[in-house]
């Protein structure tokens, strides 16, 4: 008999797929955007209901019995990209709603995602009140954060060449007393390859990209001719320079000439970077001056783009053979193993060999979706959004499966039978369980500007 779960703040479905792919059965979903809920349905043939408030608000009439609760409830509040207003902010206090509901149905297992950052330095306070309203909801649940990232598990076992630092926060049903004495319990994963696997093995190349010939509409992921110069400009730098040791500090040629001075008016860490920009070109002064001379239009580029993050350590310098990032800090350079994370702003990655970014499709595959997920025929940038602010489906799947083989006592105590017989059951990833289809991933519309992957 198949488990049933409930999936707030559902988006596409990435918990959908991974507890799925555990045997698991959804009875209900909520998701308030109308676009992902639009994906969810096609692709899990459930509608999403209502908001989380509403349904929090009458849980025992709403809300059908469920085995396991999960959700991605809101990041906004606690992302580095964000205010980090946590939970003064009204996306902040969803966290509560989902407490209201766990008090009402008592589902064997809860488990919750979250960005690295709502158990950072400065949400300390956050953190420790929902580890506080777990345990009060009759979850044992752990103080240390269990954080994890597709990188560090090896793709048998459903990981992705990408990384992406998630918190989850899982929970089983013991009572509030027990919950609230048996706090010492350690996260179920520690950040660290799982297996001995080596993140370093993974190759973009063999493990993500699409055959460059099917391919549909290739324009979308095309870069554009200022785009192209930029990478063009700092390639010649990199051939100019190629006996000089790059630092690992940004390299900033705002501040390359004889006249540049520290701004004593700036932050520290910005005087920091600034200083040592100097002392660079004061080192380097022949090589950098005749680069300039060959591209004197490098002072006309956006300053974001005057700058220049090599951390392809000791990859051949050329920008054609790395992974790169267009970012607000400048122009950034990674060996092409995996890379960083799916986010919901213009950052989408370039892979320098093919010269483009990823596909709609790739960047699926890096969320760890099946082959025949689809996303319609919506807006590519709306996909790319949607998919920056899935659950990881790999994540998710072997997260959940260590909690619950863990926990498997405790949860077969408080009723969850089934969760604990499925996860057995199930196979070691989540596996496309319809090879051979294929759905218009691509073909999700042909506007322009459809390459921006927007950030949560």
């Amino acid at each position: 008999m198949p488990f049933s779960f409930v999936d707030l703040f559902a988006g596409i479905g990435g918990f959908h797929a991974a507890l799925q792919a555990h045997g698991g059965v959804g009875v209900l979903a909520s998701e308030i955007d109308p676009a992902p809920s639009a994906v969810y349905e096609r692709n899990w043939g459930l509608r999403p209901a209502g908001d989380v408030v509403t349904l929090a608000s009458d849980a025992k009439n709403l809300i059908p019995p469920h085995d396991v609760l999960v959700g991605g409830f809101p990041c906004q509040p606690f992302s580095k990209s964000g205010a980090q207003r946590g939970m003064s902010e009204l996306r902040g206090q969803m966290v509560n709603e989902v407490l209201r509901i766990l008090a009402v149905h008592k589902p064997p297992v809860v488990m919750l995602e979250n960005v690295r950052n709502i158990a950072g330095p400065r949400q300390q306070e956050v953190w420790s009140a929902v580890v506080r309203g777990m345990r009060e909801a009759g979850y044992r649940t752990p103080s240390t954060p269990c954080v994890f990232s597709p990188h560090l598990l090896p793709p048998h076992l459903g990981g992705s060449p990408q990384t992406r630092d998630r918190v989850y926060i899982l929970g089983t049903y013991v009572g509030a007393e027990r919950a609230l004495l048996e706090i010492d319990q350690p996260p179920v994963l520690r950040r660290a390859p799982v297996d001995g696997w080596d993140s370093h093995k993974w190759d973009l190349e063999r493990d993500l990209l699409e055959t460059e010939h099917k391919i549909k509409d290739k324009s979308l992921y095309a870069l554009s001719d200022e785009e192209l110069e930029w990478i063009s400009v700092w390639n010649d730098f990199l051939r100019l320079t190629a006996d000089v040791p790059l630092p690992g500090h940004p390299l900033w040629s705002t501040y390359w000439s004889d006249d540049a001075v520290v701004d004593n008016s700036a932050p520290l860490w910005k005087q920091g970077l600034e200083e040592r920009n100097l002392r660079f070109y004061r080192e380097n002064r022949p090589a950098i001056r005749r680069w300039q001379r060959r591209n004197p239009q490098v002072r006309g580029f956006p300053a974001s783009r005057q700058k220049l993050e090599w951390q392809a350590q000791d990859a051949p310098r050329d920008l054609r053979a790395c992974l790169l990032h267009l970012r607000p800090s400048g122009i950034r350079a990674k060996q092409p193993t995996y890379t960083p994370a799916l986010v919901a702003m213009a950052q989408t990655p370039i892979y320098g060999p093919r010269l483009r970014r990823l596909t709609v499709r790739e960047a699926a595959r890096l969320q760890g979706f099946p082959e025949h997920f689809g996303l319609g025929g919506q807006r590519p940038a709306l996909a790319y959004k949607q998919l920056g602010n899935a659950v990881h489906v790999g994540s998710a799947f072997h997260v959940f499966r260590e909690h619950v083989r863990r926990d498997a006592t405790d949860i077969v105590a408080a009723g969850g039978h089934a969760v604990v017989a499925a996860v057995e059951d199930s196979p070691l990833a989540p596996g496309d369980r319809r090879p051979g289809v294929e759905e218009e991933l691509n073909g999700v519309g042909a506007k322009a500007g459809a390459h921006v992957l927007p950030q949560t």
